[in-house]
């Protein structure tokens, strides 16, 4: 039963990652990016790490996601205003890719040599005490420049118009 749901997990997360390199609408690609990580974060639940997988669907599903949609609904991006791929930077992105297969394949092999020896989880209140002491600042500091981002997108979305020049929108709403 564990290796049916991992191949269904991975086969989720692949699949998913995929199409938010593939998927012309920057909608569609942030909500298969919410799916790629609801995959990976059943990976996580069955390596154990519930905490991780717990964290990752918070933060990055719930927070990252959520802001991406909103960057993507804000800057009003529409997939027939894109330019179509050129030859150059699909020759780029096919060596990239073979490069990072290459990469895991060694990495694979390396970790496949030497088995990790077993160790028990710590428990829940070490995690939640080195987060409130040691890495509170980095945490903050990452918090607060994803404020900044957004309101950066904010500002550089905002359509100025020159001065004297009539607003084309007749019924005075914004």
């Amino acid at each position: 039963m564990s290796n049916v749901l991992f191949y269904t997990f991975t086969l989720l997360t692949l699949v998913s990652a995929l199409l938010v390199v593939v998927n012309k609408n920057p909608v569609n690609g942030a909500m298969c990016l919410l799916l790629s990580l609801v995959g990976l974060a059943g990976l996580f639940v069955m390596l154990d790490a519930a905490l991780l997988a717990f964290v990752l669907l918070l933060v990055y599903a719930g927070a990252v996601v959520a802001l991406f949609l909103f960057i993507i609904m804000l800057l009003d991006t529409r997939p027939e205003h894109l330019k179509p791929f050129r030859k150059m930077s699909i020759a780029a992105a096919t060596f990239g890719g073979l490069l990072l297969m290459l990469g895991a394949h060694t990495i694979g092999q390396s970790i496949g040599a030497t088995p990790f020896p077993a160790q028990p989880a710590p428990p829940l209140k070490s995690y939640a005490e080195l987060l409130f002491t040691t890495y509170l600042l980095p945490v903050q500091l990452v918090g607060f420049l994803l404020l900044v981002a957004m309101l950066g997108v904010i500002v550089l979305s905002k359509r100025f118009e020159e001065p004297g020049v009539r607003s084309q929108n007749p019924g005075g709403n914004p």
